[in-house]
């Protein structure tokens, strides 16, 4: 097949049943728990709390993506599943996978000829889990049946967060330089590599956070614990300000002088006389 299929209308299954994901065999449910979570799921987005580890408060992670795999133990037609499920792309000319979207929960999965399957797009392990069984059951009213362990596995999330201060990035990046790296000229981030949980901060001036590289949502929390006294001991004090000038005053010179260079040059020169 050397053209692009994609399948978007009301197709049915060969039982006249639409693929919209609502109902659940038996053999697509045996999935593992991926993870135990307490929070609760949000449109926006899954938030977790995790403690500053100086002062008792907590800092709030917002989780934006969840990536995982899971094995359908059975080698697949792609052509025949894209025509006949809904919301499909499939062009082998630019990547042999089926595209597959569902809407609830919100997710993509990329699915191979193999039987192997990425799910992402989610923002909770709950969904995940979920949006992985419904893509197999999808696959089983095609007319292909998976195995009834799908051998499920979150393999990355990522969460921002917001530690509330400005942080000096080349402070931090001259103490611990064994695991920071900072190149302004080619990212505007700090890259730090935690040991231990094994995740990855990207740190910003701003003092905005991405987290990446976890598996699991307790080690976001563990590693931002870890991270938060360090970015503390790196916070920004002063901040600079127009030469002669301070507060209200700074902001209103610097106001005037975008506003009107011009006369920003005739107050120099009038100061200089």
């Amino acid at each position: 097949m050397s053209g692009r299929m994609s399948s978007t209308g009301g197709s049915k299954d060969k039982g006249g049943a639409e693929h919209d994901g609502t109902a659940l065999s038996k053999s697509a449910l045996a999935i593992p728990d991926a993870t135990t979570t307490t929070h609760t799921t949000s449109l926006a987005g899954s938030v977790i709390e995790a403690s500053d580890g100086v002062t008792g408060g907590t800092l709030l992670i917002r989780i934006q993506n969840i990536s995982c795999t899971a094995t359908l133990g059975v080698r697949l037609d792609l052509k025949k599943v894209a025509l006949k499920c809904r919301n499909t792309e499939f062009n082998p000319r630019r990547f042999g996978a089926v595209i597959m979207r569902l809407r609830e929960p919100r997710s993509t999965a990329l699915i191979f000829s193999s039987g192997k399957m990425c799910v992402t797009g989610v923002r909770s392990t709950h969904n995940a889990t979920l949006a992985a069984k419904k893509f197999a059951y999808i696959i089983e009213r095609v007319g292909f049946k998976p195995n009834d362990f799908l051998d499920f596995k979150v393999q990355n999330i990522v969460g921002t967060t917001d530690v509330g201060f400005p942080i000096r990035l080349e402070g931090l990046v001259y103490a611990h330089s064994a695991f920071a790296s900072y190149e302004p000229e080619l990212f505007p981030g700090l890259i730090y590599r935690l040991v231990s949980p094994r995740v990855v901060f990207l740190i910003f001036v701003s003092g905005k956070v991405v987290i990446t590289g976890a598996k699991k949502e307790i080690d976001l929390s563990n590693a931002l614990t870890k991270l938060y006294p360090v970015l503390l001991e790196f916070k920004k004090v002063h901040v600079n300000t127009l030469p002669g000038a301070s507060g209200s005053n700074a902001v209103a010179a610097a106001s005037t002088a975008l506003a009107d260079p011009s006369s920003a040059g005739k107050e120099k020169q009038l100061a200089e006389v």
